[in-house]
């Protein structure tokens, strides 16, 4: 990565040569580690990136620690990642300072699947905005893509509580959710040519719940669910016997869950790809823990929960992907394999305060079970999509 070259960084360095800002945009060169004399610009554009989560949210649940970013960079097999970062003052006179770090951009861009989208983050110190930094450096991430034969991007953004219906909010494609209309992110994706194809609402279980209600809740999930069906559990990896059905899983989240207007298509995963993001999380620190139900009579895995577990807090965790086969829905499956880990949880983490989740706002029953078990509305994100080809 340190010797690969792209073509597109000539026209760009011209452009940021005519711009006469106080601040240059530059590629993010990987570093071999943010100790080495180039690691200060990595671990700017995380510090960037955890002022903008701690002003959008308050708090850094959501943010992710230098060692993740690094690395995350360092895996490409599935995911090319480019980042870019504007520093303030010219390029050929900055002293090693990450406080000089005003922003980020982060660019992600499917390496076998969906290879004609690509998925954009920016992130500026909120002191630092509306100067065009953001502008610049969406500009700097939009002439990757392309150079890449990228036609769509999509970006997200955040809000902490979804407003009430009225004039100054926008609805997306799917007619779940709202925006406001004069949010911040909203009028920059705007600006930029991005439409609103989906509202994602963001909902916070405090934990530990009181140990009779879960218990109470899985065994109706288990009636319900009746004799075909059984439980099967496991921290990262997943064991050989059922890692292809895994995959097969993940595959079935690309298109089972909805989507909104979004113009993804299906994202096929194998046991390769399995064993590739289980090394990822490790070297993460993060821990994957999967509650999954067997069927009994064909021995398939019909669906699953995961959790993502950081290593840099005990009180935090991330409820990640959630899904019931769509032939196996009905039965209660959903909230079956949610308590069998939030079992899992309260005996192994007894540490953990809340698990955040995300839902689309028009996944209405995945969101129903979320209710039941006590999850409340915390925020959400706009989901939007811009044709850039």
């Amino acid at each position: 990565m340190r010797t690969r070259t792209n073509p597109w960084t000539v026209p760009l360095r011209r452009w940021l040569a005519d711009a006469m800002t106080p601040w240059t945009v530059r590629r993010l060169i990987l570093p071999e580690s943010l100790t080495a004399p180039d690691g200060w610009l990595l671990r700017g554009a995380v510090e960037a990136e955890h002022e903008s989560h701690s002003d959008a949210w308050g708090n850094l649940d959501l943010a992710r620690t230098p060692h993740e970013v690094l690395t995350i960079l360092r895996h490409q097999r599935y995911v090319r990642r480019e980042r870019f970062v504007a520093v303030a003052g010219p390029a050929s006179d900055v002293t090693p300072d990450p406080a000089l770090v005003l922003g980020s951009a982060a660019l992600s861009l499917a390496v076998d699947n969906n290879t004609h989208t690509g998925h954009l983050e920016i992130s500026v110190r909120p002191d630092a905005r509306r100067q065009g930094i953001g502008a610049a450096l969406h500009a700097a991430a939009v002439a990757g893509a392309r150079a890449a034969g990228r036609t769509t991007l999509t970006a997200s953004t955040d809000q902490r509580s979804e407003p009430a219906p009225g004039p100054a909010t926008l609805t997306p494609s799917t007619g779940s959710g709202l925006v406001r209309s004069d949010d911040e992110g909203a009028r920059f994706a705007l600006a930029h040519g991005f439409e609103l194809e989906q509202v994602t609402r963001y909902s916070v279980l405090d934990v530990p719940l009181e140990p009779t209600f879960l218990a109470g809740q899985h065994a109706a999930a288990r009636a319900a669910a009746g004799d075909a069906y059984r439980i099967v559990t496991w921290d990262d990896p997943c064991p050989d016997e059922w890692v292809d059905q895994l995959a097969e899983l993940e595959t079935r989240m690309s298109t089972d869950a909805p989507g909104g207007g979004l113009d993804l298509h299906e994202d096929r995963w194998d046991a390769a790809r399995v064993r590739a993001t289980e090394a990822e999380l490790r070297e993460r620190g993060m821990r994957h823990s999967v509650a999954a139900a067997v069927h009994g009579p064909t021995g398939a895995l019909v669906a699953f929960s995961a959790f993502k577990r950081p290593a840099w807090t005990d009180e935090f965790v991330h409820q990640h992907d959630t899904l019931v086969l769509a032939e196996h829905r009905g039965r209660r499956l959903g909230m079956l394999v949610k308590t069998a880990n939030l079992q899992r949880l309260a005996a192994e983490q007894p540490g953990a305060r809340r698990i955040g989740t995300w839902n689309a706002e028009e996944n209405v029953h995945m969101l129903g079970i979320n209710v039941a078990l006590g999850f409340r509305p915390s925020g959400g994100s706009g989901e939007w999509q811009a044709r850039i080809g």
